[in-house]
Protein backbone atom coordinates (compact mmCIF):
# COMPACT_ATOMS: atom_id res chain seq x y z
CA UNK A 1 0.00 0.00 0.00
CA UNK A 2 1.57 3.27 -1.14
CA UNK A 3 1.51 6.06 1.40
CA UNK A 4 3.09 9.44 1.97
CA UNK A 5 6.85 9.52 1.46
CA UNK A 6 7.50 12.63 3.53
CA UNK A 7 5.59 13.56 6.71
CA UNK A 8 6.06 16.52 9.05
CA UNK A 9 4.89 15.98 12.65
CA UNK A 10 4.68 18.70 15.30
CA UNK A 11 4.27 17.84 18.99
CA UNK A 12 5.02 20.42 21.67
CA UNK A 13 4.97 18.69 25.06
CA UNK A 14 5.70 15.34 26.76
CA UNK A 15 2.21 13.86 26.29
CA UNK A 16 2.39 14.72 22.57
CA UNK A 17 5.81 13.06 22.41
CA UNK A 18 4.37 9.90 23.97
CA UNK A 19 1.43 9.72 21.57
CA UNK A 20 3.44 10.90 18.58
CA UNK A 21 5.99 8.12 19.10
CA UNK A 22 3.32 5.52 18.36
CA UNK A 23 2.44 7.29 15.10
CA UNK A 24 6.09 7.58 14.01
CA UNK A 25 6.66 3.91 14.85
CA UNK A 26 3.63 2.86 12.79
CA UNK A 27 4.64 5.06 9.83
CA UNK A 28 8.12 3.53 9.87
CA UNK A 29 6.71 0.01 10.21
CA UNK A 30 4.64 0.45 7.08
CA UNK A 31 7.33 2.24 5.11
CA UNK A 32 10.84 2.23 6.65
CA UNK A 33 12.04 4.61 3.93
CA UNK A 34 9.52 7.37 4.63
CA UNK A 35 11.00 10.67 5.79
CA UNK A 36 9.37 11.68 9.10
CA UNK A 37 10.60 15.00 10.46
CA UNK A 38 9.50 17.88 12.68
CA UNK A 39 9.27 18.53 16.42
CA UNK A 40 9.22 15.82 19.08
CA UNK A 41 10.96 14.52 22.14
CA UNK A 42 13.15 11.57 23.01
CA UNK A 43 10.38 9.00 22.42
CA UNK A 44 9.56 10.24 18.92
CA UNK A 45 13.26 10.49 18.08
CA UNK A 46 13.80 6.91 19.24
CA UNK A 47 10.88 5.83 17.04
CA UNK A 48 12.53 7.37 13.97
CA UNK A 49 11.70 11.10 13.90
CA UNK A 50 14.28 13.42 12.36
CA UNK A 51 13.89 16.17 14.97
CA UNK A 52 14.35 19.73 13.72
CA UNK A 53 13.58 20.96 17.26
CA UNK A 54 13.16 19.16 20.57
CA UNK A 55 9.94 19.61 22.58
CA UNK A 56 11.95 21.12 25.45
CA UNK A 57 12.32 24.24 23.26
CA UNK A 58 8.52 24.64 23.10
CA UNK A 59 7.28 23.27 26.41
CA UNK A 60 5.91 26.38 28.10
CA UNK A 61 2.55 26.97 29.72
CA UNK A 62 0.50 29.90 30.96
CA UNK A 63 -0.24 33.29 29.42
CA UNK A 64 2.75 35.25 30.74
CA UNK A 65 5.18 32.38 30.18
CA UNK A 66 4.10 32.09 26.54
CA UNK A 67 4.47 35.86 26.07
CA UNK A 68 8.06 35.69 27.37
CA UNK A 69 8.86 32.80 25.03
CA UNK A 70 7.20 34.33 21.97
CA UNK A 71 10.49 35.21 20.20
CA UNK A 72 11.60 31.56 20.44
CA UNK A 73 8.21 30.22 19.35
CA UNK A 74 8.11 32.63 16.39
CA UNK A 75 11.61 31.59 15.31
CA UNK A 76 10.59 27.91 15.47
CA UNK A 77 7.48 28.67 13.41
CA UNK A 78 9.51 30.51 10.76
CA UNK A 79 11.94 27.59 10.48
CA UNK A 80 9.10 25.09 10.07
CA UNK A 81 7.47 27.34 7.45
CA UNK A 82 10.73 27.33 5.48
CA UNK A 83 10.80 23.53 5.70
CA UNK A 84 7.27 23.36 4.25
CA UNK A 85 8.69 24.90 1.10
CA UNK A 86 12.17 23.37 1.10
CA UNK A 87 11.38 19.83 2.25
CA UNK A 88 7.77 19.78 1.05
CA UNK A 89 5.94 17.14 3.13
CA UNK A 90 3.03 15.23 1.63
CA UNK A 91 1.04 15.84 4.82
CA UNK A 92 1.49 17.55 8.21
CA UNK A 93 0.32 15.87 11.42
CA UNK A 94 -0.24 18.29 14.30
CA UNK A 95 -0.50 16.77 17.78
CA UNK A 96 -2.41 18.71 20.46
CA UNK A 97 -0.45 21.89 21.54
CA UNK A 98 -3.15 24.18 20.07
CA UNK A 99 -1.67 27.61 20.81
CA UNK A 100 1.20 26.89 18.44
CA UNK A 101 -0.28 24.25 16.13
CA UNK A 102 -3.47 26.06 15.12
CA UNK A 103 -1.42 29.10 14.15
CA UNK A 104 1.04 26.95 12.23
CA UNK A 105 -1.83 25.12 10.47
CA UNK A 106 -2.59 28.35 8.57
CA UNK A 107 0.94 28.38 7.16
CA UNK A 108 0.57 24.73 6.15
CA UNK A 109 -2.69 25.38 4.31
CA UNK A 110 -1.16 28.40 2.57
CA UNK A 111 1.28 25.91 1.01
CA UNK A 112 -1.67 23.69 -0.04
CA UNK A 113 -0.50 20.78 2.15
CA UNK A 114 -3.09 18.58 3.94
CA UNK A 115 -3.38 18.90 7.73
CA UNK A 116 -4.32 16.05 10.06
CA UNK A 117 -4.86 17.21 13.65
CA UNK A 118 -4.44 14.46 16.23
CA UNK A 119 -5.80 14.94 19.78
CA UNK A 120 -8.27 17.79 19.77
CA UNK A 121 -7.85 21.04 21.65
CA UNK A 122 -10.24 20.90 24.60
CA UNK A 123 -12.90 23.06 22.94
CA UNK A 124 -15.54 21.31 25.06
CA UNK A 125 -13.84 22.71 28.16
CA UNK A 126 -12.80 26.22 27.18
CA UNK A 127 -12.45 28.59 24.21
CA UNK A 128 -15.14 26.91 22.08
CA UNK A 129 -14.66 29.64 19.48
CA UNK A 130 -11.51 27.86 18.37
CA UNK A 131 -13.60 25.33 16.47
CA UNK A 132 -14.61 28.03 13.96
CA UNK A 133 -10.93 28.80 13.33
CA UNK A 134 -10.24 25.15 12.55
CA UNK A 135 -12.67 25.00 9.67
CA UNK A 136 -10.70 25.37 6.47
CA UNK A 137 -7.28 24.90 8.09
CA UNK A 138 -7.74 21.35 9.44
CA UNK A 139 -8.60 18.71 6.84
CA UNK A 140 -9.33 15.94 9.35
CA UNK A 141 -9.62 15.96 13.15
CA UNK A 142 -8.50 12.69 14.74
CA UNK A 143 -10.14 12.64 18.16
CA UNK A 144 -9.47 10.41 21.16
CA UNK A 145 -12.79 10.71 23.04
CA UNK A 146 -16.07 9.56 21.49
CA UNK A 147 -18.02 12.63 22.67
CA UNK A 148 -15.75 14.91 20.59
CA UNK A 149 -17.00 13.52 17.27
CA UNK A 150 -20.38 15.27 17.38
CA UNK A 151 -18.77 18.67 18.08
CA UNK A 152 -16.74 18.57 14.87
CA UNK A 153 -19.51 17.05 12.78
CA UNK A 154 -21.77 19.92 13.85
CA UNK A 155 -19.07 22.42 12.84
CA UNK A 156 -18.66 20.76 9.43
CA UNK A 157 -15.10 19.58 10.05
CA UNK A 158 -14.24 16.03 8.92
CA UNK A 159 -13.57 13.94 12.03
CA UNK A 160 -12.58 10.38 12.98
CA UNK A 161 -12.64 8.80 16.43
CA UNK A 162 -9.40 6.80 16.69
CA UNK A 163 -9.50 5.77 20.36
CA UNK A 164 -7.05 6.86 23.03
CA UNK A 165 -3.34 6.19 22.45
CA UNK A 166 -2.82 5.60 26.17
CA UNK A 167 -4.21 2.11 25.62
CA UNK A 168 -1.09 1.32 23.58
CA UNK A 169 1.32 2.18 26.40
CA UNK A 170 -0.54 1.41 29.62
CA UNK A 171 0.98 -1.75 31.06
CA UNK A 172 -0.19 -4.28 33.64
CA UNK A 173 2.45 -3.86 36.35
CA UNK A 174 3.23 -6.52 38.97
CA UNK A 175 1.12 -6.73 42.09
CA UNK A 176 1.37 -4.99 45.43
CA UNK A 177 3.88 -7.33 47.10
CA UNK A 178 6.43 -7.03 44.32
CA UNK A 179 5.90 -3.26 44.17
CA UNK A 180 6.56 -2.83 47.90
CA UNK A 181 9.68 -5.01 47.79
CA UNK A 182 11.10 -3.37 44.68
CA UNK A 183 10.85 0.15 46.07
CA UNK A 184 11.62 -0.56 49.71
CA UNK A 185 8.18 0.16 51.15
CA UNK A 186 6.66 -1.51 54.20
CA UNK A 187 3.37 -3.37 53.98
CA UNK A 188 2.32 -1.96 57.35
CA UNK A 189 1.53 1.58 56.18
CA UNK A 190 -0.37 3.01 53.20
CA UNK A 191 1.43 4.30 50.12
CA UNK A 192 0.45 7.73 48.82
CA UNK A 193 1.63 8.63 45.32
CA UNK A 194 2.47 12.15 44.16
CA UNK A 195 2.50 13.02 40.45
CA UNK A 196 3.63 16.67 40.21
CA UNK A 197 3.74 16.89 36.39
CA UNK A 198 6.40 17.04 33.72
CA UNK A 199 7.06 20.75 33.18
CA UNK A 200 9.34 22.72 35.47
CA UNK A 201 6.76 25.47 35.72
CA UNK A 202 4.23 22.95 37.03
CA UNK A 203 6.74 21.40 39.41
CA UNK A 204 7.72 24.73 40.92
CA UNK A 205 4.09 25.74 41.54
CA UNK A 206 2.66 22.43 42.71
CA UNK A 207 5.41 20.17 44.08
CA UNK A 208 6.19 22.24 47.22
CA UNK A 209 2.51 22.10 48.23
CA UNK A 210 2.44 18.36 47.54
CA UNK A 211 5.56 17.85 49.70
CA UNK A 212 4.07 19.97 52.48
CA UNK A 213 0.94 17.82 52.31
CA UNK A 214 3.08 14.67 52.31
CA UNK A 215 4.65 15.68 55.62
CA UNK A 216 1.23 16.24 57.20
CA UNK A 217 -0.15 12.99 55.76
CA UNK A 218 2.87 11.07 57.05
CA UNK A 219 2.50 12.57 60.52
CA UNK A 220 -1.21 11.74 60.64
CA UNK A 221 -1.20 8.24 59.11
CA UNK A 222 2.39 7.00 58.80
CA UNK A 223 1.89 6.91 55.01
CA UNK A 224 4.90 6.28 52.80
CA UNK A 225 5.23 8.64 49.84
CA UNK A 226 6.12 7.62 46.27
CA UNK A 227 6.83 10.45 43.83
CA UNK A 228 6.39 9.47 40.20
CA UNK A 229 9.11 11.46 38.41
CA UNK A 230 8.57 12.19 34.72
CA UNK A 231 11.34 10.77 32.48
CA UNK A 232 11.90 14.27 31.03
CA UNK A 233 12.99 15.64 34.42
CA UNK A 234 16.42 15.34 36.05
CA UNK A 235 16.44 13.45 39.34
CA UNK A 236 18.89 15.93 40.87
CA UNK A 237 16.45 18.73 40.14
CA UNK A 238 13.64 16.82 41.85
CA UNK A 239 15.85 16.00 44.86
CA UNK A 240 16.49 19.72 45.33
CA UNK A 241 12.91 20.08 46.63
CA UNK A 242 13.35 17.53 49.42
CA UNK A 243 14.44 18.39 52.93
CA UNK A 244 15.63 15.07 54.38
CA UNK A 245 12.19 13.47 54.17
CA UNK A 246 13.20 9.80 54.42
CA UNK A 247 9.60 8.56 54.03
CA UNK A 248 9.59 9.95 50.45
CA UNK A 249 10.90 7.94 47.50
CA UNK A 250 11.59 9.63 44.16
CA UNK A 251 10.94 6.98 41.51
CA UNK A 252 11.53 7.45 37.79
CA UNK A 253 10.36 5.25 34.89
CA UNK A 254 7.82 3.38 37.04
CA UNK A 255 4.75 5.62 36.97
CA UNK A 256 2.29 2.88 36.04
CA UNK A 257 3.70 0.60 38.74
CA UNK A 258 3.07 3.37 41.29
CA UNK A 259 -0.37 4.26 39.91
CA UNK A 260 -1.58 0.67 40.10
CA UNK A 261 -0.32 -0.08 43.60
CA UNK A 262 -0.72 3.16 45.58
CA UNK A 263 -3.56 3.40 48.10
CA UNK A 264 -4.16 7.00 47.06
CA UNK A 265 -2.65 9.42 44.53
CA UNK A 266 -2.34 13.20 44.40
CA UNK A 267 -2.15 14.02 40.70
CA UNK A 268 -1.50 17.22 38.75
CA UNK A 269 -4.36 17.79 36.32
CA UNK A 270 -3.60 16.39 32.88
CA UNK A 271 -3.13 13.04 31.17
CA UNK A 272 -1.79 11.50 34.39
CA UNK A 273 -5.28 11.69 35.90
CA UNK A 274 -6.60 9.47 33.10
CA UNK A 275 -3.70 7.06 33.53
CA UNK A 276 -4.34 6.82 37.28
CA UNK A 277 -8.05 6.40 36.64
CA UNK A 278 -7.32 3.54 34.25
CA UNK A 279 -5.87 1.65 37.22
CA UNK A 280 -8.91 2.64 39.31
CA UNK A 281 -6.70 4.19 41.99
CA UNK A 282 -8.46 6.75 44.21
CA UNK A 283 -6.99 10.20 43.68
CA UNK A 284 -7.11 13.90 44.36
CA UNK A 285 -6.60 16.16 41.33
CA UNK A 286 -4.65 19.36 41.96
CA UNK A 287 -3.71 22.29 39.76
CA UNK A 288 -2.22 25.73 40.14
CA UNK A 289 -1.28 28.25 37.45
CA UNK A 290 0.00 31.81 37.62
CA UNK A 291 -2.56 34.28 38.97
CA UNK A 292 -2.50 36.27 35.71
CA UNK A 293 -3.15 33.19 33.58
CA UNK A 294 -5.98 32.08 35.86
CA UNK A 295 -7.64 35.52 35.78
CA UNK A 296 -7.48 35.49 31.97
CA UNK A 297 -8.75 31.97 31.33
CA UNK A 298 -11.26 31.51 34.17
CA UNK A 299 -14.11 33.31 32.33
CA UNK A 300 -13.45 31.11 29.27
CA UNK A 301 -13.86 27.79 31.06
CA UNK A 302 -17.27 26.27 30.34
CA UNK A 303 -17.24 23.13 32.52
CA UNK A 304 -17.23 22.52 36.24
CA UNK A 305 -14.50 19.88 36.32
CA UNK A 306 -11.02 20.53 34.95
CA UNK A 307 -9.61 17.05 35.60
CA UNK A 308 -9.67 14.88 32.48
CA UNK A 309 -10.58 11.90 34.64
CA UNK A 310 -13.78 13.60 35.83
CA UNK A 311 -14.62 14.91 32.36
CA UNK A 312 -14.26 11.47 30.78
CA UNK A 313 -16.08 9.77 33.67
CA UNK A 314 -18.97 12.18 33.16
CA UNK A 315 -19.08 13.63 36.66
CA UNK A 316 -17.11 14.60 39.80
CA UNK A 317 -15.81 11.13 40.68
CA UNK A 318 -12.65 12.44 42.37
CA UNK A 319 -12.06 15.71 44.27
CA UNK A 320 -10.33 18.63 42.58
CA UNK A 321 -8.28 21.25 44.43
CA UNK A 322 -7.55 24.23 42.19
CA UNK A 323 -5.52 27.43 42.65
CA UNK A 324 -5.77 28.63 46.29
CA UNK A 325 -7.17 25.28 47.44
CA UNK A 326 -4.11 23.47 46.07
CA UNK A 327 -2.22 24.09 49.30
CA UNK A 328 -0.51 21.68 51.68
CA UNK A 329 -3.13 21.82 54.43
CA UNK A 330 -6.16 21.31 52.16
CA UNK A 331 -4.52 18.52 50.17
CA UNK A 332 -3.49 16.78 53.40
CA UNK A 333 -6.95 17.13 54.97
CA UNK A 334 -8.59 15.58 51.90
CA UNK A 335 -5.99 12.82 51.67
CA UNK A 336 -6.15 11.84 55.36
CA UNK A 337 -9.96 11.72 55.19
CA UNK A 338 -9.74 9.35 52.21
CA UNK A 339 -7.09 7.15 53.82
CA UNK A 340 -9.27 6.80 56.91
CA UNK A 341 -12.37 5.92 54.87
CA UNK A 342 -11.80 2.64 52.96
CA UNK A 343 -15.47 2.59 51.91
CA UNK A 344 -15.18 5.94 50.14
CA UNK A 345 -12.00 4.86 48.40
CA UNK A 346 -13.66 1.62 47.27
CA UNK A 347 -16.63 3.56 45.86
CA UNK A 348 -14.27 5.92 44.04
CA UNK A 349 -12.32 3.00 42.61
CA UNK A 350 -15.52 1.36 41.38
CA UNK A 351 -16.70 4.60 39.73
CA UNK A 352 -13.34 4.92 37.97
CA UNK A 353 -14.01 1.62 36.21
CA UNK A 354 -15.81 3.58 33.47
CA UNK A 355 -12.50 5.12 32.31
CA UNK A 356 -11.32 1.98 30.52
CA UNK A 357 -14.64 1.73 28.68
CA UNK A 358 -14.56 5.38 27.54
CA UNK A 359 -11.04 5.22 26.04
CA UNK A 360 -12.07 2.96 23.15
CA UNK A 361 -9.93 0.03 22.02
CA UNK A 362 -6.16 -0.26 21.47
CA UNK A 363 -4.76 0.64 18.05
CA UNK A 364 -5.08 4.44 17.94
CA UNK A 365 -1.72 4.94 16.20
CA UNK A 366 -2.62 2.49 13.42
CA UNK A 367 -5.96 4.24 12.90
CA UNK A 368 -4.18 7.62 12.75
CA UNK A 369 -1.85 6.30 10.05
CA UNK A 370 -4.81 4.77 8.17
CA UNK A 371 -6.37 8.26 8.11
CA UNK A 372 -3.11 9.86 6.98
CA UNK A 373 -2.76 7.35 4.14
CA UNK A 374 -6.34 7.96 3.00
CA UNK A 375 -5.77 11.73 3.03
CA UNK A 376 -2.79 11.34 0.70
CA UNK A 377 -4.70 9.42 -1.97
Amino acid sequence: MNGPARIMIVAGEPSGDLHGAGVVRELKRRNPACDVFGIGGDLMISAGLDAVFHIRELSVMGFWEVVRHLPTLKAVERTLAALLRGRRPDIVILIDYPGFNLRFARRVKAENIPVAYYISPQIWAWRPGRIKKMKGIVDTMLVVFPFETALYEKAGIPVRFVGHPLLEVLTDPPGRGEFLARHGFSGDHPVVALFPGSRRQEIERIFPAMLGAARLINEATGAQIAVGVSPVLEMEYMRSFLRGQEYIRLIQDASYDIMKNADLAVVTSGTATLETGYYRTPMIVVYKMSRLTYVIIRPLIRIRSIGLVNIVAGGPVVPELIQGRANAETIATEAVALLRDPGRRASMSKALGVIREKLGSPGASARVVDAVYSMCH
